[in-house]
């Protein structure tokens, strides 16, 4: 299983269309996800439309709070395209309530980082697999 890591501004159609599967990352910022995690999926979106259909998924979302809001945005486009979710989106909260810690680095504890390395190994785990 080959694993292609890209930045949301570096990636584009092409990476989209030459993918197996898919596990998006995303920061969530005022209820939103990023917005170079909009602009990916706006660049991206119109190239893949029912090119990549049945596609498995996975979503992570890191939030100061509730996460909820971007997991759904990257719910719904996923369901535009068709994709397939392998789990329910991660949210990783990092309970960043004041100006200071919103601004300030984020350490993500390591049972999130497990968290997460687990539903990137049930992605490929699946894939290898033929489960989707």
């Amino acid at each position: 299983m080959e694993v292609v890591l890209r930045r949301a501004d570096e990636a584009g159609p092409a990476d989209v269309l030459a993918a197996s599967a898919y596990l998006f990352a995303t920061p969530e910022n005022l209820a939103s996800m990023a917005g170079i995690m909009k602009d990916f999926f706006d660049r991206s979106y119109y190239a893949a439309l029912e090119r990549i259909n049945g596609r498995p998924y996975g979503c992570i979302v890191c939030a100061g709070s509730g996460g909820q809001g971007a997991a759904g945005q990257v719910a719904r486009i996923a369901t535009g395209w068709r994709l397939r979710p392998v789990a329910e989106p991660l949210i990783v909260c990092v309970k960043a309530q004041t100006p200071q810690a919103i601004l300030s680095p984020k350490s993500i504890a390591p049972a999130e980082i497990a968290r997460a390395s687990e539903l990137g190994a049930t992605l490929s785990a699946g894939l290898s697999m033929g489960l989707w």
